[in-house]
């Protein structure tokens, strides 16, 4: 059985992508095309807030895109060498606060030790935040897309948690998003179930997928990676089949399979 999923591949040292190889082990034939693509900003203004630790209380990543925009300030020999012998460890004396395994996995590469990961959104990171943070202390930096939501930060605020952000990436369309959607559906037909890795990707897909799917639409299961992405697809007046109960490879495969009754 043939699933679709919208989101960019993780190609690892461990094999192909963990959602593929998760679905695959449950004999779903699950293909990745690319939505989104990235543009970085601000990377001087970002880079002089990194190498100033103690500046913040913490920190927080809700992308693994913002912890690429991390390790781009890092990216010369000098600057290296600066996080290797002092900087890592001034950062690892504060609070590195994540949403999701992907985003945990990226801190990790960089030499922190982050926390919150299990708590799949913004909302559930916010309120982990707000229990383990004192009111009127250095603010918390939160490096983030120009597309944000403002659930954390007004969360935060209403805690008396300072927050300061800084826009690190904007989001724009993948060059080849509407070829390889029309490529898809003419070589492999209508997927049984398609997952939407985020609302942009709602934005950017569901018109030309009811387009492409035409009479045999309403057969398809529509997935969310979590309630953010499922509130764009019932705003576009599709019904959502099912959310993953946290963003992994093994909640979304259970969440597919209640969905298709396997």
């Amino acid at each position: 059985m043939k699933v679709l999923l919208l989101k960019e591949p993780k190609e690892s040292e461990n094999g192909p992508d963990p959602y593929i190889k998760e679905l695959g082990l449950h004999g779903l034939e699950a293909t990745l095309i690319p939505v989104l693509a990235f543009e970085f900003t601000s990377l001087q203004a970002f880079s002089e807030r990194v190498f100033h630790p103690q500046q913040y209380s913490g920190l927080i990543f809700t992308s693994p895109r913002a912890v690429e925009a991390f390790r781009l300030c890092l990216d010369d020999i000098t600057k290296k060498k600066v996080w290797k012998n002092s900087l890592r460890e001034k950062w690892n004396t504060k609070s590195i606060y994540v949403v999701g395994k992907a985003t945990a996995e990226l801190v990790a590469e960089i030499g922190l030790t982050s926390q919150g990961e299990s708590s799949g959104n913004a909302e559930k990171l916010a309120e982990y935040i707000c229990s383990r943070e004192s009111p009127n202390s250095l603010p918390l930096f939160f490096p983030c897309g120009a597309l944000k939501r403002e659930t954390l930060p007004t969360m935060l605020s209403g805690k008396g948690i300072a927050l300061e952000g800084l826009t690190v990436y904007q989001t724009t369309q993948h060059l080849n998003l509407q070829d390889s959607l029309r490529n898809y559906f003419s070589q492999q037909g209508i997927p049984a179930s398609i997952t939407f890795f985020s609302p942009s990707g709602v934005k950017y897909c569901m018109k030309q997928i009811q387009e492409l799917a035409g009479d045999l639409f309403p057969q398809i299961k529509f997935a969310a990676i979590g309630p953010t992405t499922a509130e764009a697809i019932t705003a576009q007046g599709v019904s959502v089949s099912c959310i993953a109960s946290s963003p992994t490879p093994e909640d979304l495969t259970a969440c597919i399979k209640r969905s298709l009754q396997l």
